[in-house]
């Protein structure tokens, strides 16, 4: 019996390291880990445990996440890393003063929340899908959104477009300007300040297509077939013109791979930009006047089979890009997928491939309970041989916060992780 005993306990140590193959040796993981802190985010504001691309770190410090509850309401949920304590600061509903249900109701907040230099934070909502046979009910369109931190308040900004959400807003508080995209048709719209009107600025654009507003206050979107459109908002006109890699080749690529993500710099000069099924990174010079843009490509920042990189670029205080990958796991090492993240030095060139995202805290939520109560939105996860738990599926968002942190979002559950001050300067 103690032979039995010492046995079990020995491969137990085994599996709890890593991989013991026939001899009892132990194989270690064939790469590096991040560890960050998982957070549940409040269970009562999904319905799919699903959210977007709605984060950010608002001028107060504080991290806020849109939230989706299809069928039902969305909302924007405070996190405060301090207190680690959550709170609702928008329901949509409430602030627009609604009630429908079903299809009709705005069961998501999917745009990346724009945090303007007043601290308002800027988000809009758009619909999500019919649940069941019987939801024969019409989507009345989307609304634009601001909550202001400083007085706790938030106010409806009006419906830019009848029948459409709203997948991004962002806001030119100097000029009084609000720039939004519609969805599921991605209309360029103008709008006051107030919300008190909107209109069609021209080209139709890219699927999940948000505005950078550079340093001379033009604003830029990606258009249907990936150009650069430039709004003046001084000449009051529309300038596109082609987007190309340094070979002349267009950065299209078809169908939702495609799917571009860019952030500005903080001198909003460039956009740095990353596809949905790609992981190469590239440098777009927005002050550049010429007829033709080039993107120059810096990095492949993770290499690996069917790259997916969802919201999750972005420009670290340390003056570092960093984005979130996940790719197939062919290492032998588990299965199913990884998510990895990379970094990129602007100023030498180089780039790293800092490890596979994973849960440092999990016992954050509590999957045997919520597989015995029979709950469905809980497989987001997957335990790799050496114990380490660690994203399977979606990771949806990714911000560097003022001090360095990286916020992550990842689906099912809804988590929040945080890497703490990984891209802080030196």
């Amino acid at each position: 019996m103690k032979r039995i005993i010492f046995v079990s306990a020995m491969v137990l140590c085994l599996v709890s390291n890593g991989i013991g193959d026939e001899q009892g040796v132990v194989q270690k993981p064939p790469f590096s880990y991040v560890f960050g802190k998982a957070y549940y985010i409040l269970p009562e504001t999904t319905s799919d445990e699903s959210g977007y691309f709605s984060l950010c770190e608002g001028k107060n410090g504080k991290i806020y996440i849109g939230t989706a509850k299809y069928g039902q309401n969305s909302y924007l949920v405070e996190f405060d890393p301090v207190t680690e304590k959550q709170r609702i600061v928008i329901d949509t509903h409430k602030v627009c003063g609604l009630t429908a249900t079903g299809y009709a109701a705005q069961a998501k907040i999917h745009t990346r929340n724009f945090v303007a230099p007043s601290g308002k934070i800027y988000v809009g909502s758009k619909q999500g899908y019919r649940r069941g046979t019987n939801d024969t009910a019409e989507y009345p369109g989307g609304y634009v959104m601001v909550y202001d931190p400083t007085d706790d308040k938030a106010h409806n900004l009006g419906m830019p477009y009848k029948g459409l959400g709203v997948i991004d807003v962002a806001a030119d508080e100097v000029r009084k300007l609000l720039y939004v995209v519609t969805c599921e048709d991605e209309h360029w719209m103008l709008g006051d300040i107030e919300g008190k009107s909107y209109e069609k600025m021209g080209p139709m654009l890219i699927d999940y297509a948000t505005t950078l507003i550079d340093s001379n206050g033009n604003a830029h979107a990606i258009t249907a077939d990936f150009n650069l459109a430039s709004y003046n908002p001084q000449t009051k006109d529309v300038k596109i013109r082609k987007i190309v890699d340094p070979e002349g080749k267009s950065l299209f690529i078809q169908g939702s791979a495609g799917i571009p993500n860019w952030i500005l710099t903080p001198d909003g000069k460039t956009a740095y930009l990353i596809r949905l099924g790609n992981a190469d990174v590239f440098a777009i010079d927005l002050s550049f006047a010429g007829e033709t843009i080039t993107a120059q490509k810096l990095c492949t920042i993770i290499k690996g089979e069917n790259p997916d990189s969802r919201g999750a670029l972005a420009y670290g205080p340390d003056g570092k890009i960093y984005a979130l990958v996940k790719i197939k796991n062919d290492t032998g090492y588990g299965t199913g997928s990884l998510h990895k993240l990379g970094r990129y030095d602007v100023k030498t060139g180089k780039t790293e491939e800092l490890g596979v995202i994973a849960i440092k805290n999990k016992d954050f939520f509590d999957f045997e309970k919520a597989k015995k109560e029979g709950k469905k939105w809980i497989h987001g996860y997957h335990t790799l041989p050496d114990g380490t738990l660690t994203p399977l599926h979606c990771h949806m968002a990714m911000i560097a916060a003022s001090d360095g942190t990286l916020y992550i979002t990842i689906l099912y559950p809804f988590t929040l992780l945080r890497i703490d001050k990984i891209a802080a300067g030196r």
